[in-house]
């Protein structure tokens, strides 16, 4: 949902680094033997990205040729790219690609691990492919599991190369009850197509951003109750709307899709609430 700048690093330079640490010059030979059918099956899933076609993508085209699936993910990633120290220069790199350590999947939590966009088992010659790994949080990587999108309309967004975030996307409303909640949706803006609204929609659904954001605007509310009861003391409601809407100008100039501007913005459009609502 908020993009990353695409990795310089090519697929080719990215599986020669990670397999050449291997040890065993036979088993290493094999997997270097590999790295033209590697590079591409990285340009096919580049064109299937770029299309939007990347649930026609047919597994068995991602083999690694001579070596099982296992094998493949076991030398190339989880050795060669996690253990090793050229591998995991490459690891680090992508993990360090997001903006304050912050997750682009869900735009909140702190990046932990790298997320295969393809399971890593199932297209074994792309699991080293730095296009493939998107730095995440633990909860996002274990949210999206190793499914793959059956349409275009359920494929997730794609940070490195779904550029959304210039427009807004991002709503929310006030839901009257005891505690005030916020209710948060994707409202797409006239230029999307409907392949792509679904797509963010799928995208919210998968990662749960309407609960994720709803529990952390509750916590917000709680912190600022106190000082929203003194403003409006003395100022009345005008004044909390003054005091919310600066607060959210200043969040979305930042991050026009943050949760947080959303946020005060819609508290401060809500009449009810800017007139003792919070209480």
């Amino acid at each position: 949902m908020w993009p990353l700048d695409p990795p310089t690093t090519t697929a080719r330079q990215s599986y020669e680094t990670c397999v050449g640490s291997t040890r065993d010059p036979v088993r290493r030979a094999r997997l270097m033997a590999a790295a033209d059918d590697v590079e591409a099956a990285g340009e096919r899933f580049r064109n299937a990205t770029r299309h939007g076609a990347v649930h026609t993508l047919v597994n068995a085209a991602f083999a690694v040729p001579g070596i099982a699936a296992g094998d493949a993910v076991a030398w190339a990633y989880e050795n060669g790219m996690v253990s090793t120290k050229n591998g995991r220069g490459i690891y680090d790199q992508l993990i360090a690609a997001a903006p304050d350590e912050r997750c682009p999947l869900c735009g909140h939590g702190v990046v932990r691990t790298l997320d295969h966009v393809l399971p890593k088992m199932s297209f074994p010659a792309l699991c080293v492919d730095p296009l493939n790994l998107v730095p995440a949080c633990v909860d996002c990587n274990h949210a999206k599991r190793d499914t793959m999108p059956s349409s275009a309309e359920t494929t997730p967004l794609q940070p490195y190369l779904d550029r959304i975030d210039h427009h807004r996307w991002l709503e929310a409303r006030v839901v009257q009850s005891s505690p005030v909640w916020i209710e948060y949706f994707v409202s797409p803006p006239p230029s999307w197509d409907r392949t792509l609204t679904e797509r963010a929609r799928h995208h919210f659904q998968v990662f749960r951003l309407a609960e994720l954001f709803a529990l952390q605007a509750n916590h917000t509310l709680g912190s600022i109750r106190i000082q929203l009861t003194a403003v409006l003391e003395a100022g009345g409601m005008a004044e909390v709307r003054a005091y919310l809407s600066a607060e959210a100008a200043t969040r979305l100039a930042d991050r026009p899709n943050g949760w947080e501007g959303v946020t005060y913005e819609t508290l401060a459009k809500d009449d009810q609430f800017c007139n003792g609502g919070f209480s």
